[in-house]
C-alpha cells in the first residue's frame, strides 16, 4: 500500500506538468527537446560553461572544470546530490546521519562542521547564487540543465566560500517554442521518483518555464524496534523562470523556488568487539543493548528505540537582469533564500534499560540576501574584462537539546555574516594564440555571534570580528592549434573567520575570539586538446594546492563522552593529476573516462585529536586533554579515484534506436588515521538497456546498479566511547549497498 501511495504522488507531480500546457499549445509547432540520456547532450562539439561568469567553450578556459549533463547523471546512478561524485573524480561527498553535518570535498579538501555559521570550503551554487547552508544542496536536485565542477580556489570571482572549489547548478530557462519533460523512475527496492517541466513562450517578449519533481525510497536499513525502514527520505520541489525580454538589450528573468522533505536515517553497527559493554557497564552486553542486531559488515539492521533523522522547507528566488551598454553587458542578480531544517537523532543508538534514551533535538534556519552587479566588455575583444561588486547578508540561529540520561546539554546560538566585495578580470590576447588573465578580489567582512547555554545556568557570550582580504589569480594560455592548447594558472584562496558554535562553548572558547581565517595557494598545468574532428577529446591537469589554517572540526573525547571542535590546521598540501578522456568512434557510440591521483598531506597539524581508543604507543599523548601529531600524515580520501562510461543507441528501425549504457567507478582504499574508520577499495558498475524514439521524444531504459552486489560503506564511525573504548564502529550505508534494478522513463514534447 506505501508503494501505491507514492506511485499515486508521483503520477500526480507527472499530471500537474501536463495541466500546465497553457492552451496555446493547440496552435504551437511542437520541436523534440534533446533527449536527457542522449550521448550527444553528454559530449562533443563545444561544451558551454560560465565558469569565469561569461559564456565560454570549456576547452577554452584555463580552469579545471568538470561539466555533466542530465543524461551523465542517469547513467552513472546519481539519484540525489548526495550521489555526484559519481560523475566527478576530484569530487567526494561523504554523507552524515544528517545531512548538516556531511562534508562536501574538491581534491581531498572540504570543511566537515555542523556549527552554524561555519561556510564550506567548496560552494554550492544555484544559476550563479550562492546557497546560504550546505544542507539545502542535499534536499534538492533541481532541473539541471548542466553541472559545473570547478576545481581548485575560486574565492577571486566566486568569493570566501569557495577556498577548494564550487558546485554551479545551471537550471534549464524558458523556450523559444512549447516543449514539455516528463521523466519518471520506479525501482525494485521501492524508490519512486518523477519529475516534469513545462516551458515555452507567454508572448513574443515573455516565457515561462514551470518544473516539479517528488522522489520517495524506503530506505536500506530496518529499525526492528519501530518496525520500520530507514536511512530513507521523501521530497518534493517545485521552481519556476519567467524570463522578459522587451528588446535585444534587455533581458530580465524572475526565478522562485520550494521544497520541502524529510529523511530517516539509521547506521547499523558493523564491528564490536567481542564481550564489549555498553558504555562500560556491568552485564551490558550487545544482546541487552542491540537485542536482535548481528553485528557484521553486512548489517542492515538497527535498533533505535527514537526515530532519527530531518524535516525541512524552503524557498526563495532571484531577480536578474541583463542590459546591454553600447557593446557591454550590466547583469545584476538580487535573491534571497530562507531555509529551515529540523533534525532528531537517537543518539545512544541502542535500547539499553540504562542510559539507552539518550536523544538530540534541534533547528537550524538560515536566512541570505545577496546582490552582485557585473559590467562585461565583449567576449570576441582581444581585451575582454568582468568587473563587479557583491554584498551579501546571512543570519543563522539553532536552538539544541540532548539528554536526559548523559552528555547533557540546552543551549540556543545565533550567528551572523555580512560580506562586500569587489572584483575584476581580464583576459588580453597579447599575441596570435597566447591570452594571458589576472583578476583580484578585495572582500571586507564582518561576523557576529550570541551563544545562550541555557543547561549550565543561562550563561550567555556574545562577541564579533571583521577582516580584510584580497585574493587574487593570473593564467597563461597558449593556443597551439584552434583544438589544441597549454594554460599554466596560479590562484590564492580564502574562507572568512567564524566562531565555534557547538556543545561546550564556553568562556575560554569565548577569550579565544573566532576562528581564523583559511588560506589557500594553487599551481595548476593544464592540456586540453581534440582530435578528429572533435571525436577524441583529452583534457589533463596537474595541480599543487597549499592551505593555511584549514578549519577544521575535531572530535574530542573526555570521559565517555565526544564533543566536536572547531580549530585551525596548521598546513595542508594536496597535489596530483586529473584526467578526463571522451571518445565518439561513431555517431551512436561515446565513451568516456576520467580520473583522479590525489596525494593530499598535512604539513603541519599538532595538537591533532586523538581517536577513540588511541594510546600512548600509538601517538596519543598529554595530559588531562591528550593529542596527537598529524604533521606527514595522509588525510582521510582515496589515492585514486577513477570513472568510465559508455553510451551506445544503434538504429533499430527508421524510427526507433536501442540503448545501451554501463558505467563503471573505481575508488582505493580511502586512507584513516583512525583505524576503525578505515574503509577498503570498491569498484561498482552499473547497466542499462532500453529503447527510443529516432527523434528523441521518448526513452524507457531498464537499468540495474551495482551489478555485482559490492559491498561499501559511505561513511565509517567510530563508537568505541559507547561501549567503554572497546571496537565499535557503525556505518552510513550508500543508496546502492545492495544491487537493485528499474525502469526509468523520459518523455520529451
Amino acid at each position: 500500500m506505501k508503494l501505491w501511495h507514492h506511485l499515486c504522488a508521483t503520477t500526480i507531480i507527472a499530471g500537474a506538468g501536463a495541466l500546465a500546457v497553457p492552451v496555446m499549445a493547440q496552435d504551437a509547432a511542437p520541436a523534440p527537446a534533446a533527449a536527457q540520456s542522449g550521448a550527444a547532450d553528454n559530449y562533443g562539439g563545444d561544451i558551454i560553461v560560465t565558469a569565469n561568469k561569461r559564456s565560454e567553450s570549456v576547452q577554452e578556459v584555463p580552469l579545471a572544470v568538470s561539466v555533466v549533463a542530465p543524461g551523465k547523471l542517469q547513467t552513472a546512478g546519481v539519484s540525489g546530490f548526495q550521489d555526484l561524485y559519481k560523475v566527478a573524480p576530484s569530487l567526494r561527498i561523504n554523507p552524515a546521519q544528517q545531512p548538516q553535518s556531511a562534508n562536501i570535498s574538491l581534491r581531498g579538501v572540504g570543511t566537515y562542521a555542523f556549527g552554524i555559521g561555519v561556510e564550506p570550503s567548496v560552494a554550492v551554487l544555484i544559476d550563479e547564487v550562492p546557497l546560504a547552508f550546505q544542507a539545502r544542496a542535499f534536499t534538492d536536485l533541481p532541473d539541471v540543465e548542466r553541472l559545473e565542477v570547478l576545481r581548485g580556489p575560486q574565492s577571486t570571482l566566486y568569493g570566501k566560500a569557495a577556498s577548494a572549489g564550487l558546485i554551479n547548478l545551471i537550471t534549464r530557462g524558458p523556450t523559444d517554442k512549447l516543449e514539455m519533460r516528463v521523466n519518471g523512475k520506479v525501482t525494485s527496492d521501492d524508490e519512486v521518483a518523477s519529475s516534469f517541466s513545462v516551458s515555452g513562450p507567454l508572448t513574443d517578449t515573455l516565457g515561462f518555464i514551470v518544473s516539479g519533481s517528488y522522489s520517495w525510497w524506503d530506505g536500506n536499513v530496518r529499525n526492528i524496534t519501530l518496525n520500520k525502514d530507514v536511512n530513507s527520505r521523501q521530497a518534493s520541489s517545485f521552481r519556476g523562470k519567467l524570463k522578459w525580454e522587451p528588446s535585444s538589450d534587455v533581458a530580465i528573468t524572475l526565478a522562485a523556488n520550494y521544497n520541502d522533505g524529510e529523511t530517516h536515517s539509521g547506521m547499523p553497527f558493523i564491528n564490536l568487539a567481542s564481550g564489549a559493554l555498553y558504555r562500560g557497564r556491568a552485564g551490558y552486553t550487545a544482546d541487552v543493548a542491540l537485542p536482535g542486531i548481528t553485528v557484521g559488515p553486512d548489517n542492515q539492521q538497527v535498533v533505535d528505540n527514537v526515530d532519527s533523522g530531518t524535516n525541512y522547507h524552503g524557498y526563495g528566488g532571484y531577480l536578474r537582469g541583463e542590459f546591454g551598454i553600447g557593446d557591454m553587458t550590466l547583469t545584476s542578480i538580487t535573491s534571497y533564500d530562507r531555509f529551515k531544517l529540523h533534525d532528531f537523532v537517537d543518539q545512544d543508538q541502542t535500547v539499553a534499560p540504562i542510559d539507552g534514551n539518550n536523544i538530540e533535538r534541534g533547528t537550524f534556519n538560515s536566512e541570505m540576501v545577496t546582490q552582485e552587479v557585473r559590467l562585461q566588455s565583449p567576449a570576441e575583444d582581444k581585451f575582454r574584462y568582468t568587473v563587479g561588486v557583491y554584498f551579501a547578508d546571512t543570519s543563522f540561529n539553532r536552538p539544541f537539546y540532548r539528554g536526559p540520561d548523559f552528555s547533557l546539554a540546552q543551549w540556543f546560538a545565533t550567528a551572523k555574516q555580512r560580506q562586500i566585495a569587489g572584483f575584476v578580470q581580464a583576459d588580453w590576447e597579447l599575441v596570435q594564440g597566447l591570452t594571458l588573465t589576472g583578476g583580484a578580489r578585495l572582500q571586507n567582512e564582518k561576523v557576529s555571534y550570541t551563544f545562550n547555554d541555557i543547561y549550565n545556568g543561562n550563561g550567555y557570550w556574545s562577541g564579533n570580528a571583521s577582516d580584510t582580504a584580497d585574493t587574487y589569480k593570473a593564467s597563461a594560455r597558449y593556443e597551439f592549434t584552434p583544438d589544441i592548447s597549454m594554460f599554466g594558472t596560479f590562484a590564492t584562496g580564502y574562507k572568512g573567520q567564524t566562531y565555534d558554535l557547538s556543545t561546550g562553548f564556553n568562556a575560554t572558547r569565548a577569550a579565544a575570539g573566532a576562528i581564523k581565517p583559511e588560506t589557500s595557494k594553487d599551481w595548476e598545468l593544464g592540456l586540453r586538446s581534440q582530435f578528429l574532428d572533435r571525436a577524441v577529446t583529452l583534457n589533463v591537469t596537474l595541480f599543487n594546492t597549499t592551505y593555511k589554517n584549514l578549519q577544521a572540526q575535531q572530535i574530542e573525547t573526555v570521559g565517555d563522552t565526544q564533543y566536536f571542535r572547531l580549530t585551525n590546521v596548521g598546513g595542508l598540501r594536496t597535489r596530483g593529476i586529473e584526467t578526463e578522456i571522451f571518445l565518439r568512434p561513431a555517431q551512436d557510440l561515446t565513451l568516456s573516462a576520467a580520473g583522479t591521483y590525489l596525494d593530499a598531506k598535512y604539513t603541519s597539524f599538532e595538537g591533532a585529536a586523538c581517536y577513540v581508543g588511541q594510546t600512548a604507543a600509538q601517538g596519543c599523548t598529554g595530559g588531562s586533554v591528550k593529542s596527537q601529531d598529524l604533521t606527514g600524515e595522509r588525510l582521510t580520501s582515496p589515492t585514486w579515484n577513477l570513472q568510465a562510461s559508455a553510451d551506445f543507441t544503434p538504429a533499430l528501425t527508421d524510427s526507433l534506436r536501442g540503448v545501451a549504457q554501463v558505467s563503471w567507478q573505481y575508488q582505493s582504499a580511502t586512507h584513516a588515521n583512525d583505524p576503525a574508520t578505515q574503509m577498503d577499495a570498491f569498484h561498482i558498475v552499473n547497466l542499462g538497456i532500453g529503447v527510443r524514439a529516432e527523434d528523441k521524444a521518448w526513452e524507457v531504459v531498464a537499468f540495474v546498479n551495482n551489478v555485482f552486489d559490492q559491498q561499501y560503506y559511505a561513511t565509517i564511525i567510530n563508537r568505541a566511547s559507547f561501549f567503554g573504548n572497546s571496537a565499535a564502529a557503525n556505518a552510513i550505508l550508500p543508496r546502492d549497498f545492495r544491487r537493485y534494478g528499474g525502469v526509468r522513463f523520459n518523455l520529451n514534447f
